[in-house]
């Protein structure tokens, strides 16, 4: 199996074929997927769904994905990798509402669930995502000055809608009480703000009792809620050993862990290795053609 690399911050590619020359295949970079014509069925980590123009598709790193076509097709490909993220997110921290951008993405990347097919997008975002994916398209040719810079922006804006419809549609567990829902998705908005995940301020911003999150959690989340949280920030932080090159001491205070030796107790106790020789067997793995 071929394992794609890209060299660059973001890439964008677009054409039309009619069959895919590309096989099973997988990279260790982010990919959203529109498509711009045709029909066809799109092959995620074992799973097909059928796809048609206007369809969006976000495909993660390390997922196993090629595609069969019904008829001639168009692509639109927007690659991006954790050098691009990183760049956003340091361009966003003098501006609250932009350094919680890079926070909508990992949002996605845990709770997206790629296997559900194409991204569900709200009526109204369908012919937003459309007019960026062509503005994006039409820029690929255009020669005017800030060109890169504004197809920066796109790229951004498009990933802020999936990230919406994301939250919209795919997070929401069938037969859980609204309630339930909420909690969850206000844990994934302040999993980096551990005074905020305290049960007792849970319960209380939410107006309703101890007891409810106790139970609400043992119902529905293996291991009650502070395992829940637990779970869902080793999960990120995995992605910033896998992913970027962030220091230890700096994934550590993100976190809000009390400093490295604390960040790294935790990750080993629920982990089985420290962080540290977690990502250096990362480095090790080699990658199979």
């Amino acid at each position: 199996m071929t394992i794609q690399h890209l060299f660059k911050p973001f890439e964008i590619e677009h054409f039309e074929v009619d069959s895919c020359p590309c096989k099973i295949h997988k990279h260790t970079f982010f990919e959203i997927t529109y498509i711009l014509k045709g029909e066809g069925t799109y092959y995620i980590n074992g799973n097909k769904f059928s796809f048609k123009a206007n369809d969006l598709f976000l495909i993660m790193p390390d997922t196993e994905h090629y595609t069969r076509l019904k008829m001639t097709s168009g692509f639109l490909f927007i690659r991006f990798n954790n050098i691009y993220l990183q760049a956003q997110q340091a361009s966003g921290r003098q501006y609250s509402d932009l350094g919680e951008w890079i926070q909508k993405l990992e949002y996605i990347l845990e709770n997206g669930h790629p296997l559900r097919g194409p991204v569900n997008l709200h009526d109204g975002d369908q012919p937003l995502v459309q007019a960026v994916c062509e503005a994006i398209l039409q820029g690929q040719h255009a020669q005017q000055v800030l060109q890169k810079e504004l197809t920066q922006q796109l790229i951004n804006t498009l990933i802020t809608v999936v990230a919406r419809n994301v939250a919209l549609f795919n997070l929401q567990p069938e037969g859980q009480p609204q309630a339930g829902r909420d909690i969850l998705h206000y844990i994934h908005q302040h999993i980096y703000e551990p005074e905020k995940l305290k049960a007792e301020n849970i319960a209380a911003h939410f107006n309703i009792s101890l007891n409810y999150v106790s139970e609400y959690f043992k119902k529905h989340a293996q291991g009650g809620m502070q395992q829940y949280i637990i779970n869902y920030k080793l999960s990120l932080i995995e992605i910033r050993l896998r992913h970027s090159d962030m220091r230890l001491n700096e994934i550590a205070g993100e976190f809000g862990f009390t400093d490295e030796s604390h960040f790294t107790k935790t990750f080993k106790k629920h982990k089985g290795v420290s962080p540290s020789a977690y990502r250096k067997g990362l480095e090790k793995e080699t990658p199979v053609n």
